[in-house]
């Protein structure tokens, strides 16, 4: 197993009166290979949780293992952990600081200690891995485009070859092509490598499209955690919580109510086709 959320509480000002309880309870198993998806509203727990899967937060209760290690214990491996976790944040200026872009993506691998090639190997592959072409690796990553910049932040974390890849919000802002070109490249990665992905995100669309395992963060706690067909299912229950099922899942539904008798639990726009393609007697 590769993390284990082990009843983790966490309070932000807890010796304060203005203290929030912000994870509450949380227990979870999250193996290799995994893609996942992390939900929730605006203040539900989602980036304080992502924050504690590689050490950035401690626990106010409860433990966290990586690969059967406590990682708060006193004499764990930090730097190492964060290596094998790597976490990119909403805003890639957060994370982009070097004068160009091949040096900000070289910062990870050469803290390993690797030679000066294996870092600049690393760098390279990193950087074809998310699509950015030659001509741009020696301009000032806050020269790029909202897109790029995301682009070499995710790239940034590759380069140090992660296990587990923390994706926070990685499409906010861009339009619907940067998005999907984005997605889609997290997709091919973690079907060559691997790797275990973790997506942060408010859009279900997305979300339905590309994991296979949906946690659902409310007021700190887990609501659900299960694949998409069985959590789009509590779509009401969702609403209630300020979120929503993709919109197919409401076509679905009104077609259904409307005398179709298509199945309901289809979360993508490619899965609804085949339904209703099937229910018209076309498949």
């Amino acid at each position: 197993m590769s993390i284990i959320l082990d009843h983790v509480d966490y309070v932000y000002g807890g010796d304060t009166a203005l203290a929030v309880h912000a994870l509450r309870d949380v227990n979870l198993v999250i193996p290799d290979g995994q893609f996942i998806g992390l939900i929730g509203h605006t203040g539900s727990g989602k980036s304080t949780l992502v924050q504690h899967l590689n050490g950035l937060l401690k626990p106010t209760g409860g433990n966290i293992y990586f690969n059967g290690e406590d990682i708060h214990a006193q004499d764990y491996d930090k730097k190492k952990l964060r290596s094998k976790v790597g976490l990119v944040f909403q805003y890639p200026e957060h994370q982009l600081f070097e004068t160009d872009v091949f040096s900000d993506v070289c910062f990870g691998p050469k803290n390993l200690g690797l030679s000066r090639q294996e870092v600049e190997l690393c760098a390279y592959a990193a950087l074809k891995q998310v699509g950015i072409e030659d001509e741009y690796f020696y301009q000032s990553p806050f020269d790029l485009s909202g897109g790029q910049k995301r682009r070499v932040a995710i790239a940034g974390v590759l380069a140090m070859k992660p296990d587990v890849l923390i994706l926070d919000e990685p499409t906010a802002g861009l339009d619907p092509r940067g998005r999907d070109e984005i997605l889609d490249q997290i997709a091919r990665l973690k079907e060559e490598t691997g790797i275990t992905v973790i997506l942060v995100s408010h859009s279900m669309e997305d979300v339905a499209k590309y994991v296979e395992r949906i946690i659902v963060m409310n007021r700190g706690s887990v609501l659900y955690d299960d694949t998409p067909v069985e959590v789009f299912k509590h779509y009401k229950k969702l609403e209630e919580v300020g979120l929503a099922a993709p919109q197919v899942t409401y076509i679905m539904q009104a077609l259904y109510r409307n005398g179709m008798p298509v199945r309901t639990d289809a979360t993508t726009i490619e899965e609804a086709r085949r339904e209703i393609l099937r229910v018209l007697g076309r498949q």
